[in-house]
């Protein structure tokens, strides 16, 4: 081939593989609808009959059009972004009736004309979701009938269709371990607005600081953590009681009750209303890795170090905490048993995660098929998202961290000791690369390793790809130079 034409087709190949992102984006997801669940079926205008589909759920949140529903189609994907009979609706949940949502939605994906592998991606309260399906999938229900559990779930989830892989991005550890970590120790016999002023995390005589990070002693925090899971331990039994007392016919009602717990966080998904320590003070362990892990930056190279995040504190937490609205879980006896219930001796490092099923450290010990856990370098999940990659008994397993990306991916504005969301314009683009690049060799025949974010090159890729181009060009027209000029001295 002459150099000219080599170089004009290298060039070529960058500008294909340019646009290939934005060609191949999803323009008319399919609506789908069965039984309790209705989704959204995403796949790449420019593939129809991909081989590998994405599914993406949330315990309570609509996931239709979920970040991942377009950045995963425009890799080459196919995703299925559903929601489930609880959409928006935390008061009636029994947990084990999602695992049947799901079923429905991996059955589906298993039908679909060249799908080959499914990959189960848990994004947020999506990670406990989907790892207590692939656990139960794989170990069958005896994982979900342990003795431990405070409710085993129920025989209908035999035979649950496994997954291929599992994606956990920022998943949290599991909404009972968010509960307990929201739960406000100092609250006094469970009435609003009763807090013993020994244990009140929003006294500045025991640290905090109402404009700014708020310094508590390690005292403090021990004998804080111990009151949160006393708290929580009070609450199941006081639950439990209750739900016998019904069994046996001496309720209210025959069926369920209320359950409010008043300075308990946020009654839906999401943050808000939650008197956690690492919400508050920067120095708390929640908020950084106990070992070097990767992290990728924003301009795409990975570094391994101690990995803090840098969220700002939350001064605001007290106003929120002391609302109703915000601040105050509205539960029934069986959706805070099933859902938002775990047992512990203390809410840093004490807690029981399989006395719940609704628990990602727990799920992933049961869990074979290889794992990719993510954690967003501007949220609070740090440690968590390294005790879930301890957990996982996958032989293939990897945990990378994106740098300055919020728990929704996108970039941090109001991060600590940054230069704002510009710092970190890329963590959208550097999440779904990596994932891309980690799904590709182990689910698609059909990838090429030269290729990033489904058919469009990174950066380094492009001029890595232009330069070689040219220096091949180059390295041609000075052999056919040297020859010609041999020719004339001869002649």
């Amino acid at each position: 081939m002459k150099p000219i034409s080599m170089l004009a087709c290298a060039l070529a190949a960058i500008a294909c593989a340019s646009a290939g992102g934005a060609a191949q984006a999803q323009s008319r997801p399919t609506y789908v609808a069965s039984g309790s669940v209705k989704a959204l079926y995403y796949t790449p205008d420019a593939n129809p009959n991909p081989k590998v589909a994405f599914l993406i759920v949330h315990r309570t949140a609509n996931y239709l059009s979920h970040i991942g529903c377009g950045e995963l189609s425009r890799r080459g994907y196919a995703v299925f972004c559903m929601n489930t009979r609880y959409e928006n609706n935390e008061f009636q949940i029994d947990w084990d009736r999602i695992a049947l949502d799901v079923k429905v939605g991996v059955e589906y994906l298993r039908k679909q004309p060249g799908i080959e592998k499914v990959i189960l991606f848990g994004h947020s309260g999506g990670g406990p979701t989907l790892s207590f399906y692939q656990a139960v999938a794989e170990k069958g229900i005896g994982f979900c009938q342990d003795a431990r559990k405070i409710v085993p779930c129920n025989n209908d989830l035999a035979n649950l269709p496994p997954a291929d892989g599992l994606v956990l991005a920022d998943a949290h550890p599991g909404v009972p371990v968010i509960l307990l970590r929201s739960l406000n120790g100092s609250v006094l016999r469970e009435t609003p607005g009763m807090f013993d002023p020994a244990l009140n995390l929003y006294s500045p005589a025991n640290g905090y600081n109402p404009a700014g990070a708020s310094t508590y002693s390690p005292d403090f925090q021990a004998r804080y953590f111990a009151a949160q899971s006393r708290r929580m331990n009070a609450l199941i039994a006081d639950a439990d009681r209750r739900t016998k007392d019904i069994a046996a016919g001496k309720g209210p009602y025959p069926d369920n009750d209320q359950f409010a717990i008043p300075h308990g966080g946020n009654p839906g998904a999401g943050p808000g209303g939650a008197s956690q320590l690492h919400s508050l003070d920067p120095q708390i362990a929640l908020r950084k890795t106990q070992r070097p892990q990767k992290l990728i930056r924003n301009d795409g190279s990975i570094d391994r170090q101690l990995i803090t995040t840098v969220s700002p504190v939350e001064p605001d937490a007290l106003a929120s905490t002391m609302s109703f609205n915000r601040g105050t879980k509205q539960l029934s006896l069986r959706s805070f048993l099933s859902t938002q219930a775990v047992r512990s001796t203390n809410s840093l490092d004490g807690i029981e995660h399989c006395s719940s099923n609704n628990s990602t450290i727990c799920a992933l010990g049961a869990i074979s098929v290889p794992t990719l856990v993510m954690g967003m370098g501007g949220y609070l999940f740090i440690r968590d998202s390294e005790e879930e990659f301890d957990a996982s008994a996958a032989k293939d397993k990897d945990l990378v961290f994106i740098e300055g990306a919020t728990h929704g991916f996108t970039p941090c504005g109001n991060c600590m000791n940054t230069g704002g969301a510009a710092a970190y314009s890329n963590s959208v683009k550097n999440l779904f690369d990596y994932v891309d690049g980690w799904a590709s060799p182990r689910y698609r025949a059909d990838a090429s390793p030269a290729m990033s974010g489904g058919g469009s090159m990174s950066l380094d890729a492009l001029a890595a790809l232009l330069g070689l181009a040219a220096l091949i060009a180059v390295t041609r027209w000075r052999g056919l130079g040297t020859l010609l000029s041999g020719r004339r001295l001869r002649n």
